[in-house]
């Protein structure tokens, strides 16, 4: 168990640092967002990007696209001021005001960088967020419900896995512009087909090098006419170029007929046989040996032979700085997130979170439907603190502290708390996330639904690389099985469910209206190449006698490359 969750427990210094750094940016800047512009030399921050984004397309009223054909920094620092400019943040921060204003004195680079960096802190909690409790919550829930292991696999552990594509695809959709919804599309898109391309070539070189491995066709088979069903269905409607609820709800019915279809398999194939083990007991037990971490750590190493002093307090010390480190990043989402995974448990933080959850559910309510300085924001920040007070109170009560609470009735409400607040989290930092690509798109002059199939498909796909191969690698007999349904059946749930749910949501805002679909050639290309994926995996691996080897994992790298060399050759100028 030690094993399993040692990853999520481990959070690298670097990350906070930038957090640290960053943070402290961001605060001595608010004060220049909201002064004069004074004369400030803002040439510097936007001449460099300025040149290259102001050739991008025509202006539109309603969009943030005219900040494009503003030459200067200063000039479009002055746009971004200007209290009827269309720019505004979709997420807390206003980076766009954030480059050309705050850092209108700092070289180009300098604000770039920090850009990236900020993303790269973002990309790093909403991954770590939902693996750590998103995940934990879920599987924790799927114990409780009893749910057999191959229902919980394509249900509760699918939208685990992929909780950040989903998040990142509701979120944009939500955010009602068409920046945010190509951000969305694509990131979906773009996830799908490099999970169904790089992941799965990878798994195929990783298995190839150690003589290849024979899948089961059966459920090959099915995972990959899914998947090619959905996005024949998804063609349809980006061809239509509108969408109903109806019809978006039709989109994720096809989910259902896939779990459905993988109960019965399931109900017929395995009668007769014993029940799989729990999928999430090794959460929920207690554990002698691996005690809840009070802070993030280092992974210890144990010695045979003592150390010397120096050396043992070099190791304290490093110990003592990655702990300081970790704990802006670490120590909020502890104390607003229930939790009662047995090698995380601790009394203190449970009643910390029975009394902050609330209180954050209020302040994020508050900041999206009312002024948080108006009579009604008071009185749901009031009304969520002494609704804190009292569950906090109550878990004093009914909690030990030495065990997390033991029982379905006592462990049910701590869990489904757990999942709500995870995905308060996971839902606030997607909706930052993409507000900051949007704002990067705006800023480099590259569409935000570019940036959406690479960048974001990039970073919410890079754990199902790193899982996905290490368990075709390790993960013995069955794990090059598991590893290349993985490859398909995590694609299809983004696909269908995340996208699906977008869609539905999006539409049902402007029922009965229908809702249009931000489509560009971006999504076109992806669906195109994604469907060049299936087929040869369809072609090769049947026809080489279910074998997964380097010739079906070279094929599906090829593909990827040749779609990445048509969206860079596209970004250039250089095919139009």
């Amino acid at each position: 168990m030690a094993l399993t969750r040692g990853r999520a427990r481990t959070a690298p210094a670097v990350p906070s640092a930038c957090f640290l750094l960053l943070l402290l940016l961001l605060l001595t800047s608010s004060s220049l967002l909201a002064a004069p512009t004074s004369g400030r030399a803002e040439s510097g921050g936007g001449s460099v990007l300025g040149d290259a984004s102001s050739s991008s397309g025509k202006a539109r009223g309603d969009s943030c696209e005219e900040l494009q054909s503003i030459s200067g920094g200063e000039a479009r620092c002055a746009y971004l001021r200007a209290q009827n400019s269309p720019c505004s943040p979709a997420g807390y921060v206003d980076y766009l005001r954030l480059f050309y204003c705050a850092f209108a004195g700092a070289p180009a680079a300098a604000a770039c960088a920090a850009l990236a960096l900020w993303l790269a802190v973002l990309f790093y909690l909403l991954g770590d967020t939902a693996s750590e409790y998103f995940c934990a919550s879920l599987e924790g829930l799927s114990a409780a419900l009893r749910l057999p292991p191959a229902v919980a696999g394509v249900t509760l552990l699918s939208l685990g896995n992929g909780a950040p594509d989903v998040f990142a695809s509701v979120v944009s959709f939500a955010s009602g512009d068409d920046g945010g919804g190509g951000v969305g599309l694509g990131s979906a898109l773009g996830g799908a087909l490099f999970v169904s391309t790089v992941v799965a070539g990878a798994v195929a070189l990783a298995v190839g090098a150690r003589g290849g491995a024979v899948v089961e066709w059966r459920g090959f088979v099915r995972d990959l006419c899914f998947l090619l069903l959905a996005l024949c269905y998804l063609l349809a409607v980006l061809v239509h170029g509108e969408v109903t609820v109806w019809v978006a709800a039709s989109f994720v019915s096809l989910y259902v007929g896939y779990v459905v279809l993988v109960w019965t398999s399931h109900c017929c194939t395995e009668k007769g046989k014993p029940a799989a083990d729990s999928l999430s007991a090794p959460l929920l037990l207690d554990d002698d040996d691996d005690v809840g971490d009070v802070v993030p750590s280092l992974p210890s190493h144990t010695k045979t032979e003592a150390s010397s002093t120096a050396t043992s307090r070099v190791i304290a010390t490093l110990h003592c700085l990655a702990a300081a480190l970790c704990m802006p990043l670490y120590l909020p989402r502890r104390l607003t997130i229930p939790d009662i995974a047995g090698h995380r448990w601790s009394r203190p933080y449970a009643v910390a979170s029975a009394a902050l959850a609330p209180v954050l559910i209020a302040v994020t309510w508050s900041s999206q439907r009312h002024n948080p300085t108006s009579w009604h924001g008071l009185a749901v920040l009031v009304g969520g603190a002494l609704l804190g007070l009292l569950l906090a109170a109550l878990a004093a009560a009914t909690t030990d502290a030495s065990s997390p609470p033991r029982g379905r009735r006592r462990r049910v409400p701590w869990l489904a708390a757990g999942f709500v607040m995870s995905v308060l989290w996971a839902y606030t930092l997607a909706r930052e996330l993409v507000a900051l690509l949007v704002a990067i798109g705006y800023v480099a002059g590259i569409k935000p639904s570019v940036l959406g199939v690479t960048v974001l498909a990039w970073g919410d796909s890079l754990g199902d690389l790193v899982s996905n191969v290490a368990m075709a690698v390790h993960g013995g007999p069955g794990g090059a099985q598991t590893a290349v349904s993985g490859c398909y059946a995590g694609p299809l749930f983004n696909t269908v469910v995340g996208l699906g749910l977008s869609l539905a949501l999006a539409a049902g805002a402007q029922h009965p209206a229908p809702f249009a679909v931000p489509v560009d050639a971006a999504a076109y290309e992806a669906v195109g190449f994604l469907g060049a994926a299936l087929a040869w995996a369809l072609f090769v691996v049947p026809v080489r006698g279910m074998r997964i080897d380097r010739v079906y994992g070279v094929g599906l790298i090829a593909i990827y490359l040749c779609f990445f060399a048509v969206r860079v050759s596209e970004t250039l100028g250089l095919w139009s």
